[in-house]
């Protein structure tokens, strides 16, 4: 090989090079961007917004204009509803005990030798694929105080029927209903996989000791999956904290008593229903340090019951 070919294919390369790193960098400032249009600028407008006075308008320009203020804050810790939906917002995190039970028993059934596995992981996964929208229409079909099959099961039992939508001890309990029967599916396709992963010498020398059953899931199953269920905790509390679309859809009021309004619902009543986009940005703000700290907590105190060994 010549010299003058060895130049031009060295110089080939280095062309080739550039040219990959020119479309790497092109490539990787898709989702830069993205976040940028959609994460950084709205968070940037979301915290001045929170220090603004805004009232029933959204000229930032103008509110920068009289200067920055605490009352947003102070308008939402003063009132009652928010704090309401805090309670309300909690109450509802009930549904992930709930759920991870069902979940738990499901998969550790599911890992026993029956037929037809992968039709039921199928069936238990539809529900949580489903549109929320959709899913809370069909529950409101449901849990209807006349005609609903709920209350025609509850009727042929008790005699009685349930007002769901106009009591609100049962119009929250409706609400945990309908969030066990949608995030069920997602926990037991994620603990199912964490099941099979459990080395099956574990519970060998669990029977050598005279284990049954229940002290076996105790002993063995549980500490070996307990990352995935921090990892199900933490991801369930912050949906949970999340919660919208099926308080919003079942009663756009907010249900008896604003027994239904949680913390994004009553962000969501305050921007676009009161159009108090100040309020509004205060109280996505308090939330999302909610989310932190209540993470922070959670990551924390993992390291006392979480075995990663």
């Amino acid at each position: 090989m010549t010299q003058a070919n060895i130049v031009r294919k060295t110089y080939s390369k280095k062309k080739m090079k550039k040219l990959n790193n020119i479309q790497g960098f092109v490539f990787s400032c898709f989702p830069v961007l993205r976040f940028a249009i959609f994460g950084f600028i709205p968070l940037v407008v979301g915290l001045l917004m929170a220090f603004l006075p805004m009232k029933f308008n959204f000229d930032v320009i103008s509110a920068m204009q009289q200067g920055f203020t605490l009352n947003n804050f102070k308008e939402v810790l003063t009132d009652p509803i928010f704090w309401k939906s805090i309670g309300n917002t909690f109450y509802l995190a009930l549904s992930w005990p709930i759920s991870m039970i069902i979940a738990l028993l499901v998969s550790i059934l599911l890992t026993k030798e029956i037929k037809g596995k992968p039709f039921y992981r199928t069936v238990y996964f539809i529900p949580f694929i489903c549109s929320l929208v959709a899913v809370t229409l069909m529950w409101n079909v449901i849990l209807d105080h006349k005609y609903g099959v709920a209350n025609n099961v509850i009727e042929w039992l008790t005699g009685t029927r349930i007002n769901w939508k106009g009591d609100s001890k049962w119009y929250r309990f409706g609400l945990i209903c309908m969030t066990v029967w949608s995030t069920t599916g997602y926990k037991i396709i994620i603990l199912t996989a964490a099941l099979t992963s459990v080395n099956k010498n574990l519970y060998e020398a669990a029977s050598l000791d005279g284990a049954n059953a229940f002290e076996k899931v105790i002993n063995v199953t549980l500490p070996a999956i307990s990352p995935t269920i921090f990892y199900l905790f933490v991801t369930g509390l912050i949906d949970v904290l999340q919660e919208f679309t099926r308080s919003q859809v079942w009663d756009r009021l907010g249900g008896p008593n604003s027994t239904g309004i949680t913390m994004v619902f009553y962000l969501y009543r305050e921007a676009f229903t009161y159009s108090n986009m100040g309020t509004a940005s205060a109280v996505a703000w308090i939330l999302s340090i909610m989310i932190i700290l209540i993470t922070i907590l959670n990551f924390a105190l993992s390291k006392k019951w979480v075995n990663y060994d």
